[in-house]
Order: structure tokens, then sequence, then C-alpha cells
């Protein structure tokens, strides 16, 4: 399962979504998510699916490499489903004890699950698509307005591209510890709750000493390079709009106006 997570790892192809700016790609994240909290209805999900498969469809990422990071986040799919088809009110359909299934409760379980998937699926486009070192420079140059107010831009962005990168490295290096204790007798899988908490601490122990090291020789690397922070550095390569960002902004923006007009369709029962 450790090996299944996307997010964070990069896919290198020649599309037309790998050569957009960054900037772009973190603003269509943005309004996806932002259209999917806004979806109220059957129409506003039909239209997400669409625009989703479009957007997988120029990354030219295959969609069985993005379904795999859903593993990752299906106990939490699980969890969040649950809740809202147990725990909300409304015309009820089954019932035993006190577990009870509503209309609306399976409405909001259906909706919430495609919202969780969606939301994966997109940021891993993202990520896929994206260089940590040109969502570094997409970052700082989009919120460079922060700077008016003293927030410390290229220091945050910096940080999130480093926290990024690290992803793949800490499960590559999370695997390779579970192997060599598995080898070694230990048993991650039987047992009750507490026993099997007891035995991940053979495994975080040295994925946190492993995780120190690594940040304490990236500090050093960047200290004898004479790393100071953004304050007067320049961009090796700058980044600059082109037509095809223009046409992305349109179309998010197209996509974005749509969703919104889907509150005044019919309704479609469900």
């Amino acid at each position: 399962m450790l090996r299944e997570i996307t997010i964070g790892q990069y896919y290198p192809v020649d599309s037309v979504l790998h050569r957009m700016d960054p900037r772009t790609k973190l603003f269509g994240t943005m309004i996806f998510i932002i259209s999917l909290f806004a979806a109220e209805n059957l129409w506003a999900y039909i239209l997400a699916t669409v625009f989703l498969a479009a957007v997988i469809r120029l990354s030219r990422v295959p969609f069985s490499f993005m379904v795999r990071g859903l593993k990752a986040v299906f106990i939490l799919l699980l969890i969040s489903v649950s809740f809202n088809l147990f725990l909300t009110s409304g015309e009820t359909v089954w019932q035993m004890g006190f577990l009870k299934i509503t209309k609306e409760g399976i409405r909001m379980a259906v909706f919430m699950a495609i919202r969780l998937i969606y939301l994966v699926i997109g940021s891993s486009v993202m990520t896929l698509t994206t260089t940590p070192n040109e969502l570094t420079d997409g970052l700082e140059k989009g919120l460079g307005f922060l700077k008016i107010v003293k927030v410390p831009v290229h220091e945050i962005a910096m940080m999130m591209s480093i926290a990024l990168r690290f992803i793949p490295i800490l499960v590559e290096e999370t695997d390779k510890i579970m192997k060599a204790q598995m080898a070694r007798g230990a048993d991650f899988e039987s047992g009750n709750l507490i026993q099997r908490a007891k035995s991940m601490v053979p495994l975080l122990v040295p994925l946190f000493i492993s995780a120190f090291r690594r940040a304490t020789d990236l500090a050093m690397a960047m200290e004898a390079r004479c790393y100071r922070g953004g304050e007067g550095r320049t961009k090796m390569k700058p980044l600059k709009y082109k037509a095809r960002d223009r046409w992305g902004y349109a179309a998010l923006f197209i996509y974005l106006a749509a969703v919104v007009g889907t509150r005044w369709l019919p309704w479609i029962p469900f």
C-alpha cells in the first residue's frame, strides 16, 4: 500500500498539461476543489467528472496510475462514508436497533465518497505533471503579493516543495524498514489494536531517525551553498504565461461558472 501513494510523485511525459505554467495548474487545482465543495446536485458532479476526465486525458498519465493513490486513503474514505450513511437524519429506509440508514444519508455518503475520490485524483494530477522546482517557483510567484504584508512567501513555498519531495522518499524508506523488520520476525498484521500499535514501534523509530538525518543533511547542504532565503534571488527559468495558459484560465472560469449555474437546473431525484 505504501508504494500506491501518488501525491508528491512526478510522472515524466510530454503533454500539454506538463508544459503549462505551474501557476495555472495551482489555480486550476484550487478552482476544482472549490467546485467540489460548491456542488449541490448531480448535475454539478457530472460536470466535475467530465472536467476531470478531460484533464487526465490531457495529462497523458495512465488513469490506473492515478487510481493507485486511492488505496492509501481507503480507510479515511470508509470512515467518512460510514458517518454520513448512519448519522444523517431523514427518511428512514433501513433500521436495526440504534443503526439506521436514511435516504438523505445515502445521498450524502455517495456525494462525500465522490468528493474525496476527486480531491485525491485532482491533487495527484497537479503533482504528477509538475516538478518540485516548478511547484516552488509557481507558489512563490503566485503568492508574491503577500510580500507586501511581510509574509515569507519564498520560505513557505520552499517548505511545501521539500515536504512534497520527501513524501515518495519516506514512503520508500518505510517500505524498506518494514521488509527488514519482517525478515527479523516482526509481525505488523496479527493481534488486536494495542498489539498492532506496539508492533509499529520498530518501524517508527528508525523511520524518524532516518527522516531527521535527511533533514539535517539537507539543511547542511543548503547552508554550505550559502542559501539565505528568497531576498535578491534570481530564477534560472523565469515563469512566463503563454497562449495555452490563457486558454487554461478561460476554461477554468467557464467550468466554475457552469458548476455554479447547475444550481438553477432541474433537480434530479437522488
